[in-house]
């Protein structure tokens, strides 16, 4: 069950905004609080973009590279495509790379090489949906948009003792958080909250002690607090498998680019068929275990001896793999094999 939505709690933006002007988290891609800096938006939709179900610590090394590599829109824009797959390479998730690309060329064309400054037309652009456009919106250009990322959906779950199991709850969730939303700073409470999810109000042992919100949060002192937000029952993940192909002459091997929808869309790799639900006859010199989020994945290397005439590819030296900007996967397959 859940609570009604409540009343605004009496002071809730003044106590996490006092608490995020002493404690925000210095980020590449904000403008400190008190700053008189505005945040850059092209900087704010990379990071967000970046964000998505992806880690904080993961995603810094690749900003400051993305940053440095093409630090406007419009140098986005005009980049080769196989360039930004190969630097977006173990980063995961590689459909929000071509949405990176397409959402950067509609940006020039279609308004002049600046992002829309309202959440409509933010949502309209490639690879932006609603939390994204929120998030944007209020960061980079002031608008009160509801901000719900994991993070804040923890906290509002917990402050608002918001019981539903997820993903019925997200409604409740954001029902509860729009009246707390302050029209001054709304950037900065959406970063706050963030924040404070990451560092304070955490998945597991949160730091209630000194959390600025304690005072009326509906879910302090109980013993399940960890379990809030109540997440619904995990659900086996079916198991797939796969074949590449391992083709070497004089010192390289033979790379293919995968095509351009689907998994790890566009991306450079070793050659191999579909991946299916039968386990390959064939034996194979090694293999990796992957999980991808619908699916685990085992494949398996093999060894062969010319490459398929109607595939286009390239010869690439082993000794620099690491330039390829293969994807996880496939860099843990061919780092096994030399190894082995």
């Amino acid at each position: 069950m859940s609570v009604q939505t409540s009343p605004i709690v009496e002071g809730f933006a003044s106590r996490l905004l006092g608490w995020y002007d002493r404690s925000a988290r210095v980020l590449p891609w904000r403008a400190p609080p008190g700053s008189d800096a505005a945040p850059d938006p092209y900087l704010v939709w990379m990071a967000e973009i970046m964000l998505q179900q992806t880690t904080v610590a993961a995603v810094i090394g690749y900003f400051g590279k993305f940053i440095a590599r093409w630090p406007t829109v419009g140098d986005l824009a005009a980049a080769d495509d196989a360039d930004v797959m190969a630097a977006w390479a173990g980063l995961g998730y590689y459909a929000r790379a071509r949405n990176l690309l397409a959402c950067a060329r509609a940006v020039m064309t279609d308004h002049g090489g600046r992002f829309p400054d309202h959440e409509a037309g933010l949502r309209a652009l490639p690879g932006i949906g609603d939390y994204t456009a929120a998030s944007v919106a209020a960061i980079a250009f002031g608008r009160a948009a509801v901000v719900v990322d994991a993070n804040i959906e923890r906290v509002i779950a917990r402050h608002r003792l918001i019981l539903t199991p997820l993903p019925a709850a997200k409604r409740a969730i954001k029902a509860e958080l729009a009246p707390l939303v302050p029209s001054e700073r709304p950037g900065d409470f959406a970063q706050a909250m963030m924040d404070l999810g990451a560092t304070i109000c955490t998945p597991r042992g949160p730091a209630c002690g000194i959390c600025p919100l304690i005072a009326d949060c509906r879910a302090r002192g109980r013993a399940d607090l960890d379990r809030i937000p109540v997440k619904p029952a995990k659900k086996a993940k079916p198991q797939r498998f796969g074949v590449a192909y391992w083709i070497e002459r004089a010192g390289r091997v033979w790379l293919v680019q995968r095509p351009g929808k689907g998994m790890l869309g566009g991306m450079r790799a070793l050659p191999g068929g579909e991946w299916s639900d039968a386990a390959p006859a064939e034996s194979g010199i090694v293999a990796v275990d992957h999980s991808f989020t619908h699916f685990d994945l085992r494949l398996m290397l093999v060894r062969g001896e010319t490459p398929d005439d109607a595939a286009e590819g390239t010869w690439w030296p082993i000794a620099e793999l690491d330039a390829a900007g293969l994807p996880t996967l496939y860099r843990k397959l061919t780092d096994k094999m030399l190894e082995s």
